[in-house]
């Protein structure tokens, strides 16, 4: 689902600009002017669409921080996806890993949100990394793997602690499998420890989480746009 910058959605209960205004944020001179880069956000709620997502309005504030750079942004929700369990780039019997797995490869950026569910991320954003453990045996045309030159973000959302537990262990995969991690490149929102508020159930985004989202995002551009410019090399 390609992602309309021009358009909030659920209002994105951010203090972040949108469309016209949000261009005019962006950085001058930076490593984006003459670089074009593309996200995908994979959301990997347990709850399926239509319904509302802690999970996915985050992300969404994310790609809407990459937006405003310049960046193309799609958003899928895995939980409405026939992924099937696997290592394989596509285990058959009507297997839509496949399908998502050319957005993976056509993007620059990766967003992974999850919710966290006993300490842990969610079982959805396991099998994300669980199919993109064939990414080890891929190489691109230049025989290198098939996730050099890309990075990685992690959303991370829940209403008790562990977020920095659910992020290092999505960063470890994600980096094994060549992902390039940016600078503080992780945004979440965990709520009161033994309270029920859910991150979507916020009159408005915490502004210590609004500017966490926005150093994220801009890390993340400048880091896919140098590696654009000048790629790892082979051998």
């Amino acid at each position: 689902m390609e992602v309309n910058p021009e358009q909030p959605v659920n209002n994105l209960k951010a203090n972040v600009p949108f469309g016209v205004a949000a261009r005019q944020h962006r950085r001058q001179n930076g490593p984006m002017d003459d670089v074009k880069l593309k996200a995908l956000a994979l959301v990997c709620t347990l709850t399926p669409s239509p319904k509302p997502s802690s999970s996915e309005l985050l992300a969404r504030q994310v790609i809407q921080q990459l937006g405003s750079q310049g960046v193309e942004c799609d958003l899928i929700r895995v939980v409405d996806h026939d992924i099937k369990p696997g290592v394989q780039t596509d285990m058959g019997d009507g297997d839509e890993w496949p399908r998502i797995r050319e957005q993976i490869l056509g993007s620059d950026i990766l967003v992974l949100a999850t919710p966290i569910w006993l300490g842990h991320p969610a079982s959805l954003a396991q099998k994300v990394l669980e199919r993109l453990d064939a990414e080890l045996s891929e190489t691109d045309g230049q025989s290198r793997p098939s996730m050099y030159d890309k990075v990685a973000l992690v959303a991370v959302v829940g209403n008790e602690d562990g977020a920095h537990h659910v992020t290092a262990e999505l960063y470890q995969g994600l980096g094994d499998v060549g992902f390039s991690i940016p600078a503080q490149g992780s945004t979440y929102w965990v709520g009161e420890a033994m309270h029920g508020t859910d991150f979507q159930d916020l009159p408005e985004t915490p502004e210590v989480t609004a500017t966490t989202t926005a150093t994220s995002a801009r890390n993340a551009v400048h880091l896919a746009a140098s590696l654009k410019k000048m790629p790892y090399p082979t051998g």
